[in-house]
């Protein structure tokens, strides 16, 4: 999406200094009341708590939101990784005159804390030295708790990723049950979700007029608690069984242009039952005394949390409707009580426009950690000090991903100039640059500046992704940005290299191969990291992605051009283990894939159900909230279990010879021992060798029937307690697939 109509009424630094200071940028945010001393400060207006080492650069959270509150005239100061135990380390710089500003960090607590299968990490990138267990599980509920402990009448506004992703009645993952709104949990004044800069800008500015937080009901990108819907605010119930999926239409007031997103027409039939992914229907034009536009001061009642917490059905349809009501051009508020406290959620903020977000970026950066970490390595600032981050949002939509739910589908680009001038002043100021860019990139690295060609349309859109099941035929494909962008970079004096190390969504690259050609030649080192995540279109439906089409016409482009260029390059292909959706033979066919290209995978990634996230809603519910839910609705197949989600892990590391076992069981199960057991090219397997057998036939078991081929003889089977040889009776054609499953043998 683009931002021709979305724009919000105020700039974002178009509210008066604070107290009217013009001092300079501080050299770091204040960690310290010695720090303070040195400013000439003796309180700080906000403090902001993070789980995260406080890193002086834009990709870090706590970073980006200290600068544009201190470009107001705000002194901010910094608690990072405080010991939660006790109020103690949170008072360390005094009580703040404004607020607390309470984030978990870059990443959710949780996922930053526990692997995919519950394990405690023992490391933490966020941190010096890498040091594990420097933060409290559910950090926003621990730091606001302190806070509120250590001055009990500064107000507490929660933000960032960890409270975007929980901003309702929500599934968790780690204990397994829906758990409230963690505005509600905390105790916190106001929850900010998504990149919070304009709606952060607007609540320091009233706070500092003297307002109360209470007040504050209805900013854009922001969720509060109350007792009841807002004065003259128009609800929609959509909370009865039998009406999931009846939404009223929003009424387009844009009758004269081919509504965005969607072709296919409604029937007189179907049209009572529409479902907000259809067309909005084009109607007449509004008379023009009626300004108001049909979403605005429209809020839709959710299902309580006491009912989406027991039922199922209700929790995916809720999902849904959240995810309907994120584009900031139509959205509607979401409310959702939680017992007798009414949760509202108001629409998103408006997007940064390019001169607002080349601003943000192009504050007094130091771009190195706080000198209090000493020469101690933060390796997620390794990883990114030589990078850039080109544009926030993504368009793609895929459901196991918490980007949109977090930074939202509206692409906002920075101007070429403003990232020009960020690589100039890495190679002129941050220590150990050797001429690398190590990342020219984003959420996505080939969204920049890509839109859709009807803004009017845009506005209107509830598309949950612009590209899938196909593109759009609204959204623009040119890479004509990105490219001068990556020719511009490269040029510049004492560059010597340009790297792309962010996502390539191939399946857009493709539709431009000028931008394919320029990505091959120039700016991959080596190796060029994409995600297909599955081969098998079940799986590849609930993720939202591609096929394997798209896949194979842009790796014949890479090579081609690899090829021209005279460079040995290689593709690296991500894919995910146990997403909702995928069987056992789904799992096996990628498996086959993956050894007919010869790829022998070291790490694969076993999903991860994050906070929000469409997918999550399938692995709880069982239920798909990409369609219309009800109870007759589809059923999707969930791998749940620590074993079903280890033997899926494992069937992707088909080499590692420790996984064989779980792998033949499988396979046995599906009637393909014969075909896919032994040592021809076509089995995936070898079959068990005679010491494996032996055990196997010790323990009372049999051993997997093998392919037979040259290399395996009848002689090697025998029927325990006999000489006689035996060979296992060939299946059932019927229960060997059954009537549903396609192993695609010998792809």
């Amino acid at each position: 999406m683009s931002l021709d109509l979305l724009q919000a009424d105020r700039p974002l630094f178009s509210y008066p200094s604070f107290k009217g200071r013009n001092e300079k940028p501080a050299p770091f945010l204040p960690m310290s009341r010695k720090e303070m001393r040195k400013l000439g400060w003796d309180s700080c207006d906000i403090i902001i708590v993070v789980g995260d080492a406080y890193v002086d650069h834009p990709s870090f959270g706590m970073a980006v939101i200290g600068r544009t509150l201190e470009a107001q005239g705000y002194r901010v100061g910094i608690i990072s990784q405080p010991d939660w135990h006790s109020k103690d380390a949170f008072m360390q710089l005094g009580k703040p005159n404004l607020f607390f500003g309470v984030s978990a960090g870059n990443m959710d607590s949780m996922i930053n804390r526990y692997t995919a299968e519950r394990r405690m990490r023992h490391d933490d990138a966020y941190t010096p030295n890498n040091e594990g267990g420097k933060r409290p599980d559910r950090a926003v509920l621990g730091y606001t708790q302190r806070c509120k402990e250590a001055y009990k009448d500064v107000p507490v506004i929660i933000g960032g990723i960890e409270a975007s992703l929980r901003r309702i009645a929500h599934y968790d993952y780690w204990s397994d049950k829906v758990r409230h709104s963690v505005l509600l949990d905390s105790k916190a004044d106001i929850l900010l979700f998504g990149n919070a800069e304009r709606p952060l800008l607007e609540v320091a500015h009233r706070i500092s007029l003297g307002e109360s937080v209470k007040e504050m009901l209805d900013i854009r990108g922001t969720a509060i608690l109350t007792k009841q819907a807002l004065p003259n605010w128009e609800g929609i119930d959509s909370q009865q069984v039998d009406q999931l999926g009846k939404i009223d239409p929003i009424i387009n007031p844009y009758a004269d242009i081919n509504v965005a997103c969607a072709t296919q027409k409604l029937s007189d039939e179907s049209s009572a039952e529409q479902d907000v992914t259809q067309p909005i229907m084009v109607l007449p034009p509004l008379a023009k005394s009626h300004k108001k536009k049909p979403w605005e001061n429209v809020y839709i009642q959710l299902p309580s949390y006491e009912k989406v917490k027991t039922d199922k059905v209700l929790y995916a349809h809720t999902s849904r409707v959240l995810h309907q009501e994120t584009n900031p051009g139509c959205a509607r508020a979401l409310a959702q009580f939680h017992g007798k406290r009414l949760l509202w959620v108001n629409p998103p903020a408006y997007p940064l426009t390019t001169p607002e977000i080349d601003a943000v970026f192009g504050l007094q950066y130091q771009r190195v950690p706080h000198p209090v970490y000493g020469d101690a390595k933060i390796p997620a600032y390794d990883m990114i000090r030589f990078s850039i981050n080109i544009m926030r949002g993504c368009f793609g939509g895929c459901t196991f991903c918490s980007i949109t739910e977090h930074e939202g589908r509206v692409i906002q680009s920075r101007s070429e100039d403003s990232i020009i001038k960020e690589i100039e002043t890495i190679r002129d100021k941050v220590p150990g640059f050797t001429g690398v860019i190590s990342d020219l990139g984003g959420p996505t690295a080939n969204m920049y500046r890509l839109k859709c060609k009807s803004p009017k349309a845009e506005q209107t859109c509830r598309r949950l992704s612009c590209v899938f099941p196909d593109i759009c035929h609204h959204m623009n494909t040119d890479h004509e940005h990105t490219i001068n962008l990556y020719r511009r970079a490269r040029k510049l004096p004492g560059i010597k290299k340009v790297l792309i190390a962010s996502g390539v969504r191939y399946d857009i690259a493709v539709e431009d191969p000028r931008y394919v050609k320029e990505l091959v030649e120039h700016h991959v080192g080596g190796y060029l990291k994409i995600a297909p995540e599955h081969t098998e279109k079940g799986p590849l439906d609930k993720m939202m992605k591609p096929t394997m089409t798209s896949y194979e016409a842009f790796k014949q482009m890479f090579e081609k051009y690899s090829k021209a260029a005279n460079k040995k390059q290689y593709l690296i292909p991500y894919f995910i283990s146990a997403h909702p959706g995928t069987t056992d033979e789904d799992m096996v066919n990628l498996a086959l894939w993956l050894k007919s290209n010869n790829f022998k995978l070291d790490q694969v990634q076993n999903f991860y159900p994050s906070p929000m996230a469409n997918a999550t809603t399938m692995y709880h519910t069982g239920k798909n909230p990409l369609h219309k839910v009800n109870n007759e609705s589809e059923d999707v197949l969930i791998t749940k279990g620590t074993r079903q989600r280890k033997l899926h892990k494992a069937i992707l590391r088909y080499h590692v010879p420790e996984n064989w076992p779980q792998i033949r069981e499988v396979l046995k199960s599906l009637g393909l021992a014969r075909k896919l057991i032994g040592r021809s090219a076509s089995c995936l397997v070898p079959a068990e060798s005679r010491d494996e057998m032996k055990a196997i036939i010790k323990k009372g078991g049999k051993p997997a029937q093998p392919a037979l081929s040259r290399h395996t003889g009848l002689d090697q089977f025998k029927t325990q307690g006999t000489g006689k040889k035996s060979v296992k009776k060939r299946p059932n054609q019927k229960n060997r697939v059954g009537s549903t499953r396609k192993i695609k043998l010998g792809k």
